[in-house]
Protein backbone atom coordinates (compact mmCIF):
# COMPACT_ATOMS: atom_id res chain seq x y z
CA UNK A 1 0.00 0.00 0.00
CA UNK A 2 1.32 3.48 -1.18
CA UNK A 3 1.71 6.08 1.30
CA UNK A 4 0.50 9.82 1.01
CA UNK A 5 3.56 11.96 1.11
CA UNK A 6 1.52 15.33 0.36
CA UNK A 7 2.13 16.69 4.13
CA UNK A 8 5.10 15.00 5.02
CA UNK A 9 7.37 17.12 7.00
CA UNK A 10 10.72 16.13 6.51
CA UNK A 11 12.49 18.41 9.23
CA UNK A 12 9.86 17.16 11.97
CA UNK A 13 10.95 13.65 11.14
CA UNK A 14 14.76 14.65 11.24
CA UNK A 15 13.72 16.75 14.85
CA UNK A 16 11.99 13.45 16.65
CA UNK A 17 14.72 11.01 15.35
CA UNK A 18 17.59 13.27 16.65
CA UNK A 19 15.53 13.59 19.82
CA UNK A 20 14.88 9.88 20.52
CA UNK A 21 18.80 9.33 20.17
CA UNK A 22 19.36 11.94 22.48
CA UNK A 23 16.92 10.15 25.10
CA UNK A 24 18.59 7.28 24.50
CA UNK A 25 22.10 8.07 24.80
CA UNK A 26 21.59 10.96 27.85
CA UNK A 27 23.72 10.43 30.58
CA UNK A 28 23.44 11.18 34.21
CA UNK A 29 27.07 12.46 35.26
CA UNK A 30 25.71 13.05 39.14
CA UNK A 31 23.09 12.42 41.42
CA UNK A 32 22.38 14.08 44.86
CA UNK A 33 20.05 13.77 47.41
CA UNK A 34 17.98 16.72 48.61
CA UNK A 35 17.41 17.74 52.02
CA UNK A 36 14.59 16.58 53.40
CA UNK A 37 13.23 17.66 57.30
CA UNK A 38 12.59 14.10 58.11
CA UNK A 39 15.66 12.64 57.72
CA UNK A 40 13.70 10.33 55.04
CA UNK A 41 15.44 9.51 50.96
CA UNK A 42 12.53 11.79 49.37
CA UNK A 43 13.90 13.79 46.85
CA UNK A 44 16.98 12.75 43.81
CA UNK A 45 18.51 15.39 41.88
CA UNK A 46 20.00 14.65 38.54
CA UNK A 47 22.31 15.98 36.50
CA UNK A 48 22.30 15.38 32.41
CA UNK A 49 25.29 15.15 29.61
CA UNK A 50 22.56 17.31 28.06
CA UNK A 51 23.45 20.26 30.54
CA UNK A 52 19.87 19.94 33.12
CA UNK A 53 19.84 19.35 36.40
CA UNK A 54 16.16 18.09 37.27
CA UNK A 55 14.43 16.69 41.27
CA UNK A 56 12.16 13.62 41.80
CA UNK A 57 10.09 12.29 43.71
CA UNK A 58 11.13 8.60 45.05
CA UNK A 59 7.79 7.93 46.40
CA UNK A 60 5.92 9.02 43.19
CA UNK A 61 8.35 6.35 41.28
CA UNK A 62 7.85 3.85 43.91
CA UNK A 63 3.99 4.26 43.48
CA UNK A 64 3.92 3.79 39.95
CA UNK A 65 5.81 0.75 39.76
CA UNK A 66 3.50 -2.18 38.56
CA UNK A 67 6.41 -4.59 38.15
CA UNK A 68 9.14 -6.20 39.93
CA UNK A 69 12.89 -5.34 39.08
CA UNK A 70 13.78 -6.92 35.41
CA UNK A 71 10.88 -6.31 33.95
CA UNK A 72 11.62 -3.80 31.37
CA UNK A 73 8.49 -2.14 31.83
CA UNK A 74 9.92 -1.43 35.55
CA UNK A 75 12.17 1.35 33.83
CA UNK A 76 9.58 4.02 34.34
CA UNK A 77 10.25 7.52 32.04
CA UNK A 78 9.42 9.70 35.64
CA UNK A 79 8.81 13.08 35.32
CA UNK A 80 10.70 15.15 37.54
CA UNK A 81 8.92 18.20 39.86
CA UNK A 82 11.79 20.38 38.91
CA UNK A 83 13.44 21.24 35.59
CA UNK A 84 16.53 23.62 35.16
CA UNK A 85 18.55 24.23 32.07
CA UNK A 86 21.49 24.87 33.71
CA UNK A 87 24.56 24.74 31.91
CA UNK A 88 25.49 24.91 27.83
CA UNK A 89 26.45 21.40 27.25
CA UNK A 90 26.90 18.49 30.18
CA UNK A 91 25.89 19.45 34.14
CA UNK A 92 29.22 17.32 35.14
CA UNK A 93 28.16 17.97 39.23
CA UNK A 94 25.39 18.99 41.69
CA UNK A 95 25.75 19.80 45.05
CA UNK A 96 23.42 21.46 48.07
CA UNK A 97 24.98 24.08 49.94
CA UNK A 98 23.60 25.24 53.69
CA UNK A 99 20.38 24.25 54.96
CA UNK A 100 16.80 25.31 56.04
CA UNK A 101 15.49 28.16 53.88
CA UNK A 102 19.06 29.05 52.81
CA UNK A 103 20.02 25.84 50.96
CA UNK A 104 20.65 26.56 47.82
CA UNK A 105 21.49 23.82 44.88
CA UNK A 106 24.42 23.95 43.22
CA UNK A 107 25.86 22.74 39.61
CA UNK A 108 29.03 23.00 37.56
CA UNK A 109 29.29 22.23 33.74
CA UNK A 110 30.93 22.39 30.79
CA UNK A 111 30.58 25.81 30.20
CA UNK A 112 32.65 26.37 32.82
CA UNK A 113 30.04 28.19 34.69
CA UNK A 114 29.06 27.31 38.82
CA UNK A 115 25.46 28.24 39.30
CA UNK A 116 23.44 28.29 42.39
CA UNK A 117 19.39 28.57 42.51
CA UNK A 118 17.64 28.32 45.69
CA UNK A 119 16.35 25.00 47.11
CA UNK A 120 12.91 26.36 48.27
CA UNK A 121 12.26 28.27 44.93
CA UNK A 122 12.86 24.55 43.25
CA UNK A 123 10.73 22.96 45.54
CA UNK A 124 7.47 25.51 45.79
CA UNK A 125 7.63 25.89 41.90
CA UNK A 126 4.32 25.12 40.58
CA UNK A 127 5.02 26.06 36.63
CA UNK A 128 4.12 23.29 34.30
CA UNK A 129 7.81 21.46 33.69
CA UNK A 130 7.63 22.23 29.43
CA UNK A 131 8.14 25.65 30.60
CA UNK A 132 10.37 25.41 33.83
CA UNK A 133 14.08 25.22 31.80
CA UNK A 134 14.64 28.75 32.45
CA UNK A 135 11.56 30.16 34.56
CA UNK A 136 14.12 30.04 38.11
CA UNK A 137 16.67 32.54 37.86
CA UNK A 138 19.95 31.25 39.11
CA UNK A 139 20.62 33.63 42.27
CA UNK A 140 24.85 32.75 42.18
CA UNK A 141 26.67 32.25 38.51
CA UNK A 142 30.61 32.11 38.86
CA UNK A 143 32.58 31.62 35.59
CA UNK A 144 36.36 30.56 35.17
CA UNK A 145 38.69 33.32 34.33
CA UNK A 146 39.90 33.41 30.52
CA UNK A 147 43.73 33.71 29.84
CA UNK A 148 44.97 36.74 27.84
CA UNK A 149 47.00 35.29 24.95
CA UNK A 150 49.23 36.67 22.05
CA UNK A 151 47.65 39.70 20.60
CA UNK A 152 44.90 40.15 23.14
CA UNK A 153 42.75 36.90 22.33
CA UNK A 154 41.18 35.58 25.28
CA UNK A 155 41.47 31.52 26.08
CA UNK A 156 38.82 29.14 26.56
CA UNK A 157 36.62 28.94 29.49
CA UNK A 158 38.13 25.77 31.24
CA UNK A 159 35.41 23.29 32.30
CA UNK A 160 34.42 22.97 35.89
CA UNK A 161 34.29 19.35 36.54
CA UNK A 162 33.46 18.70 39.92
CA UNK A 163 33.06 21.31 43.15
CA UNK A 164 33.31 20.98 46.90
CA UNK A 165 31.90 23.17 49.42
CA UNK A 166 32.40 25.13 52.94
CA UNK A 167 29.95 26.32 54.64
CA UNK A 168 31.72 27.73 57.49
CA UNK A 169 33.92 29.69 55.49
CA UNK A 170 31.49 30.30 52.61
CA UNK A 171 33.31 28.71 49.76
CA UNK A 172 33.20 26.67 47.04
CA UNK A 173 35.90 24.82 45.28
CA UNK A 174 35.75 23.98 41.73
CA UNK A 175 38.17 21.19 39.55
CA UNK A 176 38.84 23.14 35.94
CA UNK A 177 39.95 22.05 32.90
CA UNK A 178 42.79 24.34 33.02
CA UNK A 179 44.73 22.03 35.13
CA UNK A 180 43.73 24.60 38.45
CA UNK A 181 41.33 24.48 41.09
CA UNK A 182 39.84 27.47 42.16
CA UNK A 183 38.55 28.60 45.96
CA UNK A 184 35.74 31.44 45.30
CA UNK A 185 34.05 33.31 48.12
CA UNK A 186 30.61 33.09 48.14
CA UNK A 187 29.01 36.57 49.17
CA UNK A 188 31.44 38.19 46.59
CA UNK A 189 31.27 35.69 43.97
CA UNK A 190 35.13 36.35 43.66
CA UNK A 191 37.95 34.04 43.06
CA UNK A 192 39.55 34.23 46.97
CA UNK A 193 42.34 31.31 45.46
CA UNK A 194 43.87 29.51 42.73
CA UNK A 195 45.55 25.95 43.57
CA UNK A 196 48.56 25.13 40.87
CA UNK A 197 50.68 22.52 40.57
CA UNK A 198 48.73 19.28 38.76
CA UNK A 199 49.90 19.18 35.06
CA UNK A 200 46.69 18.14 33.42
CA UNK A 201 42.95 18.51 33.66
CA UNK A 202 41.27 17.95 37.28
CA UNK A 203 38.72 15.51 37.42
CA UNK A 204 37.27 15.50 41.31
CA UNK A 205 37.81 17.69 44.54
CA UNK A 206 36.66 16.97 47.83
CA UNK A 207 36.93 19.66 50.97
CA UNK A 208 38.56 18.09 54.27
CA UNK A 209 36.79 20.66 55.84
CA UNK A 210 37.93 19.97 59.86
CA UNK A 211 41.50 20.93 58.80
CA UNK A 212 40.81 23.84 56.29
CA UNK A 213 42.48 21.65 53.29
CA UNK A 214 40.72 19.91 49.52
CA UNK A 215 42.00 17.17 47.99
CA UNK A 216 42.25 17.03 43.90
CA UNK A 217 42.53 14.04 41.42
CA UNK A 218 43.95 15.07 37.93
CA UNK A 219 44.32 13.22 34.67
CA UNK A 220 48.10 13.50 35.17
CA UNK A 221 47.71 10.49 37.34
CA UNK A 222 47.96 12.44 40.97
CA UNK A 223 46.63 13.13 43.61
CA UNK A 224 47.03 16.39 45.67
CA UNK A 225 46.08 17.87 49.44
CA UNK A 226 46.09 21.85 49.49
CA UNK A 227 46.52 23.89 52.11
CA UNK A 228 44.12 26.80 52.12
CA UNK A 229 45.42 28.98 54.05
CA UNK A 230 48.52 29.41 51.89
CA UNK A 231 47.21 27.50 48.29
CA UNK A 232 50.28 25.52 48.87
CA UNK A 233 50.18 21.20 47.84
CA UNK A 234 51.25 19.60 51.06
CA UNK A 235 51.32 16.46 50.23
CA UNK A 236 51.09 14.46 46.88
CA UNK A 237 49.81 10.92 46.21
CA UNK A 238 51.09 9.05 43.79
CA UNK A 239 49.11 5.76 43.13
CA UNK A 240 50.73 3.98 40.35
CA UNK A 241 54.30 5.08 41.36
CA UNK A 242 55.14 1.27 42.74
CA UNK A 243 54.24 0.42 39.13
CA UNK A 244 56.99 -1.51 37.52
CA UNK A 245 54.86 -1.42 34.04
CA UNK A 246 56.62 0.54 31.90
CA UNK A 247 54.49 3.17 30.04
CA UNK A 248 51.43 2.64 32.68
CA UNK A 249 49.21 5.39 32.86
CA UNK A 250 46.19 6.02 34.69
CA UNK A 251 44.34 9.30 35.76
CA UNK A 252 42.90 10.09 39.53
CA UNK A 253 39.16 9.41 38.00
CA UNK A 254 37.69 10.05 41.48
CA UNK A 255 38.15 10.38 44.88
CA UNK A 256 36.32 9.78 48.32
CA UNK A 257 36.63 10.86 52.16
CA UNK A 258 35.09 9.03 54.91
CA UNK A 259 32.85 11.20 57.80
CA UNK A 260 35.82 11.35 60.38
CA UNK A 261 38.15 12.55 56.83
CA UNK A 262 41.15 10.61 57.82
CA UNK A 263 40.44 8.06 55.26
CA UNK A 264 40.72 8.73 51.64
CA UNK A 265 40.03 6.53 48.72
CA UNK A 266 41.14 7.36 45.63
CA UNK A 267 40.87 5.66 42.12
CA UNK A 268 43.41 5.28 39.54
CA UNK A 269 42.38 3.20 36.14
CA UNK A 270 41.64 -0.17 37.00
CA UNK A 271 42.33 0.25 41.35
CA UNK A 272 41.67 1.44 43.78
CA UNK A 273 43.97 2.83 46.53
CA UNK A 274 43.35 3.46 50.46
CA UNK A 275 45.50 6.35 52.48
CA UNK A 276 45.19 7.23 56.17
CA UNK A 277 45.45 11.00 56.26
CA UNK A 278 46.86 11.96 59.62
CA UNK A 279 49.60 9.57 59.35
CA UNK A 280 50.25 10.04 55.31
CA UNK A 281 50.13 6.19 55.17
CA UNK A 282 49.45 4.18 52.35
CA UNK A 283 47.07 1.26 53.47
CA UNK A 284 46.04 -0.88 50.69
CA UNK A 285 45.61 -1.38 46.85
CA UNK A 286 43.71 -3.56 45.21
CA UNK A 287 42.81 -3.91 40.95
CA UNK A 288 38.84 -3.76 39.95
CA UNK A 289 37.50 -5.41 36.98
CA UNK A 290 36.37 -1.85 35.66
CA UNK A 291 37.49 1.58 35.48
CA UNK A 292 35.92 3.21 38.92
CA UNK A 293 33.88 6.06 38.13
CA UNK A 294 32.25 7.34 41.26
CA UNK A 295 32.96 6.59 45.01
CA UNK A 296 31.84 6.82 48.69
CA UNK A 297 32.46 5.95 52.06
CA UNK A 298 29.48 4.03 53.63
CA UNK A 299 30.85 4.03 57.37
CA UNK A 300 34.03 2.10 57.05
CA UNK A 301 33.81 0.52 53.96
CA UNK A 302 33.51 2.02 50.34
CA UNK A 303 30.40 1.96 47.19
CA UNK A 304 31.80 1.99 44.33
CA UNK A 305 30.59 2.18 40.73
CA UNK A 306 32.15 2.17 37.27
CA UNK A 307 32.03 1.07 33.37
CA UNK A 308 30.49 -2.15 34.17
CA UNK A 309 26.90 -2.70 35.46
CA UNK A 310 27.14 -3.30 39.36
CA UNK A 311 27.59 -1.19 42.63
CA UNK A 312 30.77 -2.70 44.68
CA UNK A 313 31.14 -2.84 48.25
CA UNK A 314 35.22 -2.65 49.39
CA UNK A 315 36.44 -3.34 52.78
CA UNK A 316 39.31 -1.14 53.99
CA UNK A 317 41.39 -2.83 52.68
CA UNK A 318 39.84 -3.28 49.70
CA UNK A 319 38.81 -6.51 49.44
CA UNK A 320 34.93 -7.01 47.39
CA UNK A 321 32.47 -7.42 50.20
CA UNK A 322 29.36 -7.81 47.95
CA UNK A 323 28.24 -6.85 44.29
CA UNK A 324 24.82 -5.66 43.37
CA UNK A 325 23.57 -5.33 39.86
CA UNK A 326 22.57 -1.54 38.54
CA UNK A 327 20.65 -0.64 35.65
CA UNK A 328 23.28 1.71 34.28
CA UNK A 329 25.66 -0.22 32.07
CA UNK A 330 27.89 2.51 32.60
CA UNK A 331 27.73 4.24 36.34
CA UNK A 332 29.20 7.49 36.71
CA UNK A 333 27.58 8.47 40.00
CA UNK A 334 26.56 7.09 43.69
CA UNK A 335 24.92 9.01 46.01
CA UNK A 336 24.19 7.98 49.43
CA UNK A 337 22.03 9.08 51.79
CA UNK A 338 22.17 8.81 55.90
CA UNK A 339 19.94 6.55 55.98
CA UNK A 340 21.72 4.02 53.85
CA UNK A 341 19.99 4.44 50.47
CA UNK A 342 21.66 4.33 47.49
CA UNK A 343 20.84 6.30 44.20
CA UNK A 344 23.35 5.08 41.18
CA UNK A 345 23.33 7.06 37.63
CA UNK A 346 24.50 6.65 34.28
CA UNK A 347 24.34 5.71 31.14
CA UNK A 348 20.89 6.25 29.49
CA UNK A 349 19.87 8.44 31.69
CA UNK A 350 19.27 6.13 34.23
CA UNK A 351 18.85 6.16 38.33
CA UNK A 352 19.03 2.73 40.24
CA UNK A 353 17.29 3.80 44.18
CA UNK A 354 18.86 0.48 46.00
CA UNK A 355 18.22 0.38 49.70
CA UNK A 356 20.59 -0.31 52.33
CA UNK A 357 19.77 -4.41 52.21
CA UNK A 358 20.52 -4.60 48.75
CA UNK A 359 17.00 -4.55 47.15
CA UNK A 360 16.34 -2.27 43.86
CA UNK A 361 13.38 0.17 45.41
CA UNK A 362 12.82 1.75 41.78
CA UNK A 363 14.41 2.22 38.87
CA UNK A 364 13.61 5.13 36.38
CA UNK A 365 14.28 6.82 33.24
CA UNK A 366 14.78 10.88 33.62
CA UNK A 367 12.91 11.91 30.25
CA UNK A 368 10.98 15.33 30.20
CA UNK A 369 10.71 16.31 26.37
Amino acid sequence: MLADATNWDEAAYRESIYKEREIQTRTVFRTAWAPSLNGCPEIIVAASSDGSIASYSIASCISKLHFGYGNTKSLLAAEPHCFLQGHDGPTYDVKFYDDGDNTLLLSCGDDGHIRGWRWKECTDIEVPIYVQGSHIEPVMDLMNPQYKGPWGALSPIPENNAIATDAQSGSIFSAAGDSCAYCWDLESSKIKMVFKGHSDYLHCIVARNTVNQIITGSEDGTARIWDCKSGKCIQLIDPAKDKKLKGHFSCVRCIALDASESWLACADGRSLSVWNLPSSEFISKTLTRSSMQDMVFCDNQILGVGAEPFLTRFDINGSVLSQIQCAPQSAFSVALHPSGVAAVGGYGGLVDVISQFGSHLCTFCCQYR
